[in-house]
């Protein structure tokens, strides 16, 4: 009815899943890298939980996992899981397409002949997973059933791997004490939360842009207006927006400010939300508990000489931090959990949309100067100000040998930064994280495949060009020409960049400089600056 008013080929708001559609904030793309290290990038089996709102996008998470996992997965999802153990494992085994006839209504005869599958598959070099859907309606037996099917393993793996996708009711469901078997063998936990008000301005203009429109008819007021009466749920933006534009049509408004996203929301959403949203604001959408989880073990191998910025020092760690609770809450986060180096460098990769398939998390996390064609890597040390001139997510090393940890550096603002741990998001003071980590960092960034490692003066060829077009953003000076090299000229404004990024003035162009020259380019994840 809307559609030819504001210029859109199709509803831009329908709540049905259509992949062209997708918006993926940052904690959806951790969740996501999430579940892909819980599956297989890990290697450590056993359970993976992932839990959010009502519409905060799990199921279009499972979605996307489904379409990512490796050709030789084998996927049962269980979609209603109001089962008995009984017809939980016939489920599984339907899901699997397992040979049942004659065996429906037998625990011991389905679970003999899923192993046996079990068994067989893993000889065949595939993988299992098991997705059980809205797993909070589970009953305690058929979670304990669920339980006992990991229990067939190898020396060295679990046979069947376990997705459990719920509302925040799984939590508390898997506290109760008969089921700390269970809870315990959760190898990776996640807790989706909204989006913030800038995700879901994005998240608007670019399903608008999708459905065909050219102009956005959410006024700033508008688009807040949204922010807080949905939280940031993204199916509540859905439903208000949706409603919004249908009276904006009705009432020949080509632009859809506050009053009427208002309106819009008190007519469609359900009492309790309107309630609860306007009582608790837009914040309260966001505080979540989030349990840390440990995501896996492992020693490091094959450490490459770490790389120093040496025009400023690390931030020093003598400098007592103020009373900040989510220091402390990282502080315990890091106690309990082990080293997360792998489900970092899965968070870092899934940044950079790299499939884990083609690049290996494992070697990635060794840090060589190249992980892969065009993506390079950087360990070193350098204060937070440094850092944040690059404006890239990065991965932190937190703690003192041998209870160092990874985390990965979301944001930086003007006295916070934003952490994530293991899934876990931390937000603290500058001064708090000071205490925790002494300056050490591993990047990964994307470097054209034709750059040398190294370029100094005298230098020809298209490492020159691909620097000159990165110095121009920089400096605004010549680009790339025909027949270019690395001149005096070139040399001097090579240093001034080094300067600028905190960078030993050289003049030449090495890993560290390789890295600030990319940091140019506006393409690929960013920091983010919201925090404070």
């Amino acid at each position: 009815m809307y559609l030819e008013y504001y210029g859109l080929r199709e509803a831009p708001f329908s709540i049905t899943p259509d992949p062209r559609y997708v918006f993926l904030s940052d904690r959806h793309r951790d969740a996501l890298a999430h579940l892909l290290y819980g599956i297989g990038k890990g290697g450590s089996g056993g359970f993976v939980q992932l839990t959010g709102e009502v519409g905060t996008g799990k199921t279009t998470l499972c979605r996307l996992l489904l379409e990512q996992l490796p050709e030789n997965t084998r996927v049962a999802l269980v979609l209603n899981p109001k089962l008995s153990p009984v017809e939980l494992v016939e489920a599984v085994c339907e899901e699997l397409k397992l040979d049942i006839a004659g065996k429906h209504g037998s625990l011991k005869a389905l679970t003999d002949t899923l192993n046996a599958f079990l068994l067989d598959a893993y000889a065949q070099g595939l993988r299992v997973v098991l997705i059980v859907d809205e797993a909070q309606n589970l009953s305690t037996e058929s979670l304990e059933q669920v339980r006992l099917l990991t229990n067939l393993e190898t020396p060295t793996q679990k046979l069947l791997q376990i997705i459990l996708l719920g509302q925040p009711e799984l939590r508390e469901l898997l506290e109760r004490p008969e089921l700390r078997q269970l809870a315990q063998r959760i190898t990776a936990r996640y807790h989706l939360t909204p989006l913030d008000a800038a995700e879901t301005e994005a998240y608007v203009r670019h399903r608008m842009a999708v459905a065909g429109c050219t102009r956005q008819p959410f006024s700033r007021l508008g688009l807040k207006a949204l922010y807080r009466r949905s939280g940031g749920i993204p199916r509540l933006i859905n439903i208000i927006a949706d409603r919004a534009l249908m009276a904006g049509y009705a009432r020949e408004q080509a632009s859809l400010g506050e009053r009427l996203v208002d309106r819009a929301a008190d007519e469609t959403l359900p009492g309790h939300a309107r309630y609860w949203l306007r009582r608790h604001g837009s914040w309260a959408a966001l505080l979540v508990l989030t349990l840390a989880a440990a995501a896996g073990t492992w020693a490091w191998q094959q450490r490459t000489p770490p790389s120093a910025f040496v025009s400023e020092p690390a931030p020093a760690t003598a400098t007592p931090a103020p009373a900040d609770d989510a220091a402390q809450a990282l502080r315990d986060a890091l106690a309990a959990a082990p080293d997360t180096a792998l489900f970092a460098f899965t968070q870092l990769l899934a940044r950079w949309h790299v499939d884990a398939e083609t690049v290996s998390v494992r070697d990635a996390a060794r840090c060589p100067a190249l992980v892969a064609p065009g993506l390079a890597c950087l360990r070193g040390r350098a204060s937070l100000d440094q850092l944040a001139r690059f404006d890239r997510p990065l991965i932190l090393l937190l703690g003192k040998a041998p209870r160092e940890t990874h985390a990965l550096l979301q944001g930086v603002g003007k006295d916070r930064v934003r952490i994530d741990l293991a899934g876990q998001r931390h937000e603290l003071s500058r001064a708090s994280l000071g205490e925790l980590w002494d300056g050490g960092f591993t990047v990964l960034w994307r470097v054209p495949t034709d750059v040398p490692a190294r370029l100094e003066r005298g230098a020809v060829g298209p490492g020159v060009a691909w620097a000159l077009d990165r110095l121009k953003a920089f400096d605004g000076g010549t680009g790339a020409t025909p027949g270019a090299s690395f001149d005096a000229a070139m040399q001097a404004r090579i240093e001034k960049l080094q300067q600028a990024f905190g960078i030993r003035a050289d003049g030449i162009i090495g890993p560290e400089t390789l890295f600030a020259l990319s940091a140019l380019d506006d393409s690929g994840p960013h920091l983010s600056r919201t925090m404070d």
